[in-house]
């Protein structure tokens, strides 16, 4: 349900315009039954003061192609008229925003929403972190011909436009004089006039301009990119983060623009607009109004030469330096869907979920799989009884029961983990649970298998999956057998488990609350594989992983033996099976390191 800016956005991106009729025009949302009429001069004033407002509010979307109704002297988004691409001029649009609007505001996205015969435009203004206010040509004299020592301020107040009144505006200035001292009236002119060239074709501002200590940079990395075509500037310089940036139009009409990006310690990049749209939009998903470069960090060349590089409107793969998600890659479906995943990485970090589902239990041996998704918008998520239905049917033939299997077939005796039962992390329209029990002559509990999926709660903000396979007491699982086989496992058996288990909760449980393919990263996925004794001996001591496992192949240990051991993942949770197989070895090499084997090597695995 479309509540907010957020929500708003995420139904446009998912195609679904109509998920934004019944509600009203407000302070993030303005609706518009037909397009822009930009061969008209009003019409063109006109938009320019609506992406101004949204900058100098917060932020907000234009949506173009819905009629409003009036209720109670509010306009209602009613129904989808539609827009028909043909008729209208998206990059036109994107350079009239940057030609009135100063400064430029900064990941403005405008894109098309909907199904063919009900497509709209929409026009999205981000809020703007650089506490500027935005202002345009104003408004006096006769339409496309703004007075060269005038602008005006428009904002945004519930679902109308107004300008900001002149009284304010001294106001501003004068905080302004008392925080920075008095500008010159030179100064003041050349604010001014800046504003208003901005709006007219044949002039803007240079390579660099609004960065003096880095415009020499600018300059020579734009004269490298020359024969890329980028054209002028389109607006001055920013620096966000360590990078300084700047928009460049193309000089060929119709062609899209250009991003200049260059981030201290790597060779400059310049990059289409669309692409930078899509990288932006990416880190916008993170949560707590977390800048979007900071999350994903910046495009950086995919070679190592140190030469400029050029990053067009047509690439499919586009290498991010990594900012808090870490290195990663960004990638183009066949549908022209850009989504972000991670560059593999390994890590000893435990997460909050580490021990979910382990109250009351202790298992002489866990061995566990556990996959933290954070999907953005899991508002769309639920466990739906058609989903849970089907798990029941597949559970038996999952890889994580085949594992379970495969530990007895090994010791001569075929106990399947064929029957699954609700339970024991509890079952309800957030959470599912599964366990399967292998039970010893006495009937008490000898191996168990368990699966579990949870939606986001107040304890943990992402979706959870986990596989558990529980070695609950040896000596019942030697009575189980029945053939005097050593119950002690192998190391390569260890791999196996976790290799089903990782797959088990990561590729077929996360179908139980949604679809993963249309869902994007709010932060990068993390899978915990861990082995741990939790069945204190007599003494109250935990037994180390030595008792249960021949560790041996590891190496001699240089710190005292462990009852427990963990190692994160960081990557795709979908993968194919020898890519999965690859990274479990080397996580576990990573994790053996780091806990005192410090011999231990891929091959030995």
């Amino acid at each position: 349900m479309v509540m907010d800016l957020k929500s708003a956005l995420a139904a446009l991106d998912a195609q679904e315009p109509g998920s934004l009729l019944g509600i009203r025009e407000t302070q993030w949302l303005d609706a518009k039954t037909a397009p822009y009429q930009l061969a008209d001069p009003k019409a063109v004033e006109e938009l320019g003061k609506d992406v101004a407002a949204f900058a100098n509010g917060g932020g907000g979307v234009i949506v173009v192609g819905i009629a409003t109704r009036v209720e109670h002297d509010e306009e209602v988004l009613d129904h989808v008229v539609g827009v028909d691409p043909a008729t209208v001029n998206v990059d036109q649009i994107r350079k009239l925003i940057r030609q009135r609007v100063s400064p430029a505001p900064r990941g403005v996205r405008v894109g098309w929403s909907g199904a063919d015969g009900e497509r709209v435009l929409f026009i999205d203004v981000p809020a703007q972190t650089d506490h500027a206010l935005f202002a345009v040509p104003a408004p006096v004299g006769k339409p496309g011909a703004p007075r060269p020592d005038t602008v005006a301020v428009p904002m945004r107040d519930g679902d109308s436009t107004y300008w900001l009144p002149r009284a304010e505006i001294v106001q501003l200035l004068s905080a302004g004089v008392r925080a920075s001292g008095m500008p010159t009236a030179q100064t003041l002119t050349d604010l001014v006039r800046q504003t208003v060239s901005e709006a007219e074709p044949d002039s803007g501002p240079r390579v660099g301009q609004g960065l003096p200590d880095r415009e020499r940079e600018m300059k020579a990395a734009y004269e490298e990119l020359a024969d890329a075509g980028l054209g002028k500037p389109a607006g001055e310089a920013w620096v966000q983060g360590a990078a300084a940036l700047q928009d460049v139009r193309h000089e060929v009409d119709g062609e899209p623009g250009w991003v200049l990006c260059l981030v201290p310690g790597l060779p400059p990049v310049v990059v289409a607009e669309p692409v930078w749209q899509a990288i932006v939009e990416t880190g916008r998903r993170a949560p707590d109004g977390q800048d979007p470069l900071a999350a994903v960090g910046f495009p950086r060349p995919s070679t190592g030469t140190g030469a400029p590089w050029v990053i067009p409107a047509d690439a499919r793969r586009v290498d991010l330096d990594g900012g808090s998600w870490g290195p990663g890659v960004l990638a183009c479906s066949e549908r022209g869907v850009w989504r972000w995943q991670p560059v593999p990485h390994f890590g000893l970090d435990r997460g909050r979920s580490a021990e979910i589902g382990t109250s009351g239990q202790t298992p002489a041996l866990r061995l566990r799989a556990l996959v933290n998704l954070p999907w953005a918008d899991p508002g769309r998520l639920e466990v739906s009884k058609p989903r849970r239905a089907l798990l029941e049917q597949q559970l038996p033939y999952s890889a994580v029961a085949g594992a379970v299997t495969m530990l007895s077939r090994r010791r001569g005796a075929e106990l399947s983990a064929a029957r699954w039962e609700r339970g024991a992390f509890g079952n309800s329209t957030r959470s599912v649970g599964y366990t399967c029990t292998i039970a010893g002559p006495e009937g008490d509990p000898a191996l168990t298998a368990s699966v579990m999926v949870a939606l986001p709660s107040t304890m943990e903000s992402t979706v959870v999956a986990c596989a558990d396979v529980l070695i609950e007491n040896p000596t019942v699982w030697a009575a189980a057998l029945g053939t005097g086989a050593d119950t002690r496992l192998g190391l390569d058996e260890v791999q196996a488990v976790l290799l089903a288990a990782w797959e088990t909760a990561a590729e077929l449980l996360p179908g139980v609350v949604g679809d993963p393919a249309e869902l994007s990263w709010a932060a990068p996925p993390r899978t915990e594989l861990r082995m741990t004794c939790e069945q204190p001996a007599v003494n109250g001591v935990l037994p180390v992983l030595d008792t249960f496992i021949d560790l041996a192949p590891l190496g001699t240990n240089d710190d005292r033996p462990k009852s427990q051991m963990a190692v994160t993942v960081t990557a795709l949770p979908t993968m194919i099976q020898p890519e999965r197989h690859h990274l479990l070895r080397e996580a576990l090499v990573h994790m053996a390191n780091a806990f005192g084997y410090v011999d231990a090597e891929v091959d030995v695995l």
